[in-house]
């Protein structure tokens, strides 16, 4: 990812959400998405984003599926049950600071 901390503080955020949209994907998948929806203001490095998914998979938020795709083996991700609710609170929350954050950098919008 770019070197921008709040960027870089939303990457579980990121990913959760990316797979709550999308159901299963694979690492490179991800970057490509994140890089599209953006509009490149957003890149996302595997070197970032793959020590990430391995946390979130040994917490528990997320489990994998390998697949055999033209001859290529893929690592899959989805998010477990409790990843779900997880998934589903971390969203939340970030909206909630995003509005709050919006709220004090435009304060003539109040």
């Amino acid at each position: 990812m770019k070197t921008n901390p709040f960027i870089k503080g939303s990457m579980q955020a990121i990913i959760l959400n990316l797979l709550e949209q999308n159901g299963s994907m694979y690492g490179y998948e991800m970057t490509k998405a994140v890089r599209e929806i953006s509009k490149g203001k957003i890149v996302m490095n595997e070197a970032a984003l793959y020590p990430a998914l391995h946390k979130l998979e040994e917490q528990g938020i997320l489990s994998t599926e390998h697949k055999k795709i033209e001859g290529r083996m893929r690592k899959y991700y989805k998010l477990t049950s409790q990843g779900k609710k997880e998934s589903s609170q971390l969203i939340h929350s970030f909206q909630d600071t995003i509005e709050t954050l919006q709220k004090l950098l435009n304060p003539k919008f109040i």
